[in-house]
């Protein structure tokens, strides 16, 4: 490692350390050593000293020894005539550093300056941990750029930040330059930031670098099942599996020198628009470690390459940028060019399978006039027909076809896709309208997608869009008339009618011994993955990661226990998982990995469950937090009594139907009640529980499992007269 690059990273760790001690001292002094400190909402303290350490840090005072111990890490400040061609020293003053800056951190929530202000978002909670996870598990998110610095202008910055977001990459920006910061740079040209848009501003300070590593080291503990403590699995896990790099815009100073030590321990490279130092291969990260002096209009590309990424990027012939980074986009109505269905403007979008000899390949018409025909502020009826042919295209996966049309068009910058079936409202923003965008495009998009992803099944694609109102009512029959069809198709598959299962490995990526058993009444635990949904990807990519698994002998019909499926997870967990339970979350549960949208918990007082869904913060009955709760049975864990799941599984015939069924549930969030009722209250009819729903305590009523139990024995909830549970 280059001298000057390890000396300055050094005395940047001494600087930082020094600034932890004198903040710790202040907020000591102001709040006690016993008042609380945390990252809000997370179930990992401050997750770098946890992952790394196993100590949970949850007061001020637990920071002196943190610190102590980040103090021993620091190695003097080399002189010249005494240096050692040694990386070690470096990389210890990088993790110092590391620490120093979550014990930083953690004080401004408490004594400010609070680090959630203006445009900065401060630590990422655990609810956004894990909706983003998804991303890294499923490959939509290759990796992150963590920018620390600013670009030499505006329009620098927006040209580097569309260039990640084109190729599907997170950006986390924090630090400045000469007192600029990239993120003040993008919000100067009205660039929208946020999780949403993969346009994450953590902080000014240098010291909110430490949130980029945050994330990844709270991505190997909650999908990757590494362990608080196991430093070595940690870091090498993040190599090999969190495609990260950092990017040093404007001038280096020693405080970002250590901060790049401690990303090289990551294995994450750092690359530099300025003339620092090089440091060439030396075993920790994949290829070079430093790379400085990299023009603008290279500077991505160099990064990608240089951290080993494999990022693919099919371009389409639209005259703005796509990807899924703009599907978090949001047009406001004065951002507004026109609207595209919506009250008073009928629409649909609709998926229709023909014979070949029916369609023409690539055909794209507009039945009334493009967007040049309409006025600013208006809004247009708009009915989106898609007609696909294909040697293997089977009636089944229209409504998969049809529900991709949302994240297709969404990826377009300049469109806003909201709802679906005949309850659309998408909007075209004014930048987007100037920059050529208009309805054919839509058309292009759908023909282009539907071959990329769909290519296996779908030869043909033909794209009617109609924005009469005239030539939209006229085909409005039509889709409810299949719409109905569809519906009552789905809902009459059972578990029993069927004589495969698909799997679903997306997630052992991050968590290895863990497989979704996916059943037509038990969707993947993320929600976003349906029987039919694994079977039209087994179709289209045999090798991929749905597969079909053959129930093979019964074993026990309660629990939903088969031979075949026991067989595929003993070849599919590394050996790990020898059988599992459909129906129970008791005996031999589903394994849990992280993206699951729900929990449900043994409540043993109450004889029942709670089930509490990943957007509540608050503390539950069962004593734990769902980050808590989450970071206790990721990873590929079997734990009996706690299992996780979708929203949709709990208005299942078979919802823990081994264990009592749906007359278990005694507590559940009001939000996740009122979203789940409609389900709830149509199976508890088929059950015969009357006025059941209201009988579910929530945190209005209860927040305690003494408190649920007086709840239920106030409105004679049925769990207290059920067998008992254990």
């Amino acid at each position: 490692m280059s001298k000057i690059i390890c000396s300055a990273a050094i005395r940047g760790a001494h600087k930082i350390v020094k600034r932890a001690e004198e903040k710790l001292h202040e907020t000591i002094e102001k709040k006690g050593k016993d008042c609380p400190v945390e990252f809000p909402n997370t179930a990992y303290y401050l997750p770098i000293i946890y992952s790394m350490t196993g100590i949970g840090v949850k007061t001020l005072g637990d920071c002196l020894p943190i610190l102590e111990m980040a103090k021993g890490m620091l190695p003097p400040i080399p002189e010249e005539k005494h240096w050692l061609p040694y990386l070690g020293h470096a990389l210890d003053a990088g993790m110092a550093t590391l620490f120093a800056e979550e014990v930083i951190e953690g004080c401004k929530y408490l004594i400010g300056p609070h680090p959630v202000e203006g445009i900065w978002l401060g630590a990422a909670d655990d609810i956004i941990m894990r909706e983003r996870g998804i991303e890294f598990v499923d490959g939509t998110a290759p990796g992150f750029a963590a920018i620390v610095g600013a670009a030499p202008d505006a329009d620098t910055a927006v040209k580097i930040a569309r260039e990640l977001q084109e190729k599907n990459l997170y950006v986390f920006m924090s630090a400045e330059t000469h007192g600029v910061s990239f993120a003040e740079q993008l919000a100067e040209k009205g660039v929208q930031m946020g999780w949403k848009t993969r346009l994450v501003p953590f902080g000014k300070d240098i010291t909110a670098t430490v949130y980029s590593l945050g994330f990844a080291n709270r991505a190997a503990m909650s999908f990757g099942a590494v362990k608080p403590g196991d430093f070595r699995r940690n870091l090498l896990y993040n190599k090999n599996r969190i495609f990260a790099f950092a990017m040093a815009l404007g001038e280096v100073d020693d405080e970002k020198y250590a901060n790049a030590a401690g990303a090289i321990n990551y294995g994450f490279p750092c690359i530099a628009d300025t003339d620092i130092p090089a440091i060439l291969p030396t075993g920790v990260c994949t290829y070079e470690h430093v790379v400085p002096s990299v023009p603008h209009d290279k500077i991505v590309d160099k990064a990608i390459e240089v951290r080993g990424l494999k990022v693919t990027i099919h371009k389409l012939d639209i005259p703005v940028s796509y990807g899924p980074a703009f599907e978090g986009e949001r047009i406001r109505k004065e951002e507004m060019f026109v609207e595209l269905g919506g009250p008073g403007a009928p629409g649909f979008e609709f998926v229709v399978m023909r014979e070949s000899s029916e369609i023409e390949d690539g055909k794209i018409t507009v039945v009334g006039p493009d967007l040049e025909g309409f006025k600013e502020g208006e809004s247009i009826p708009v009915g989106i027909y898609v007609e696909v042919a294909g040697r293997k295209m089977q009636k089944d996966f229209e409504p998969i076809l049809e529900r991709q049309i949302h994240r297709f068009i969404g990826e377009a910058q300049g469109i806003f896709h909201m709802g679906q079936r005949d309850q659309i409202r998408h909007r075209i923003s004014k930048e987007g309208f100037k920059a050529g965008l208009r309805l054919k495009h839509i058309g292009t998009i759908i023909h282009a997608k539907f071959h990329e992803d769909f290519g296996a099944i779908v030869d043909k694609v033909q794209v009617t869009i109609y924005n009469t109102k005239a030539s939209v009512e006229q085909h409005l029959g039509e889709t409810h008339r299949a719409f109905a069809e569809r519906d009552e198709r789905i809902l009459g598959m059972t578990d029993d009618s069927v004589p495969l299962f698909y799997s679903c490995s997306l997630c052992q990526s991050f968590a290895p011994t863990h497989v979704c058993v996916i059943s037509p009444e038990r969707s993947g635990l993320c929600g976003s993955v349906s029987w039919l949904d694994g079977k039209a990807s087994y179709e289209i990519t045999p090798t991929g990661p749905n597969q079909p698994i053959e129930k093979g002998h019964l074993i026990d019909e309660t629990l939903g226990q088969w031979e075949g499926v026991n067989k595929f997870l003993i070849d599919s967990s590394s050996r790990k998982v020898e059988k599992i339970s459909m129906y129970s979350m008791i005996t031999d549960p589903t394994t849990s990995c992280g993206c699951f949208e729900c929990i449900s918990v043994l409540l043993p007082m109450c004889n029942g469950i709670m089930t509490v869904h990943r957007d509540f913060t608050e503390m539950t009955p069962c004593g734990m937090k769902f980050s808590t709760l989450a970071g206790s049975i990721g990873g590929g864990q079997q734990t009996p009594g706690f299992v996780g799941h979708s929203k949709l599984y709990i208005g299942s015939r078979k919802f823990i139907s081994a264990d009592g069924g749906l007359s278990r549930l005694v507590w559940m969030p009001k939000e996740l009640k009122e979203e789940m009722g409609h389900l709830i209250e149509k199976r508890a009819k088929e059950l015969g529980l009357e006025d059941f729903l209201n009988k579910i305590a929530d945190e209005t009523v209860a927040q305690t499992e003494e408190e649920v139990l007086a709840y239920m024995q106030q409105v004679n909830h049925p769990a207290l007269v059920l067998a008992p549970l254990i």
